[in-house]
């Protein structure tokens, strides 16, 4: 009796092993991308556990003052300005700012479209890998827009279905293989995301201060105090001019 199952032809079972193999690297590469976020993100909370103690108070301070000063002389508080004068000084807390939640949801959303990883074909790596080149420069700009211009333009670059001779077997591990590359695109985008922060290049720099013997969160510290010196003198002066 003829059960209905088709045997897969030599070339099916080679394109099978193929993708096995490639899934098998794949998870690999995933088990060793994780532990690396994993230690990124264990070693940026205990950062932030020092630096925000320290230096973090300090800067509340300053953004206090500089609210008090908007306010007497009537003009809207923008922290951007606090986080500004602070980056452009010699040393730097590490306080730019930093992307919106919105801007970080839509950059992996465009990434997961466009990530050369995402095709295994070499054209359409090559056309990928330039559009990541756009993706990240208006990411890194700030460039919402752009992001969604080219989010949408992501729609002809969608990948082509599976073909409908593939067996069972070959599709479902196509896509055990495409979900695999989804997760390690994710993955590599957050790594990029800490490895690109403004906080983790000053972990970076107080590490490397640390390994010479220099206390770098006792000068961060002084730095936002000089600020904070700085601001409460003006700020004592618009209140003595309200007065007078």
């Amino acid at each position: 009796m003829d059960s209905g199952l088709v045997p897969n032809s030599a070339g099916e079972q080679k394109r099978i092993e193929d993708l096995r193999g490639d899934l098998e690297k794949l998870e690999s590469t995933i088990a060793e991308r994780e532990i690396e976020l994993s230690g990124l993100e264990q070693g940026m909370r205990g950062f932030e556990s020092r630096y925000l103690p320290v230096v973090g108070v300090k800067y509340d301070q300053l953004a206090e003052i500089e609210r008090q000063i908007a306010e007497l002389q009537g003009v809207p508080f923008d922290e951007d300005t606090v986080e500004a004068s602070l980056a452009d000084d010699e040393v730097g807390c590490g306080q730019n700012r930093m992307h919106s939640d919105r801007l970080k949801k839509l950059y992996r959303e465009v990434a997961r479209k466009f990530h050369p990883d995402l095709t295994s074909c070499e054209h359409e790596r090559r056309h990928r890998h330039q559009l990541m080149v756009e993706v990240n420069r208006a990411y890194e700009t700030g460039a919402e827009d752009r992001l969604q211009d080219l989010l949408a333009a992501g729609a002809s670059l969608e990948q082509v279905s599976e073909s409908p001779q593939m067996s069972a077997e070959a599709i479902l591990m196509a896509r055990r293989v495409a979900d695999a590359r989804a997760r390690l695109v994710e993955i590599e985008a957050d790594i990029a995301e800490i490895t690109g922060s403004e906080l983790y290049k000053l972990k970076l720099r107080v590490e490397n201060a640390e390994s010479l013997g220099v206390d770098l969160m006792a000068e961060l510290v002084s730095q936002v105090d000089r600020q904070i010196r700085k601001s409460l003198t003006r700020l004592e002066h618009l209140r003595a001019m309200q007065i007078a």
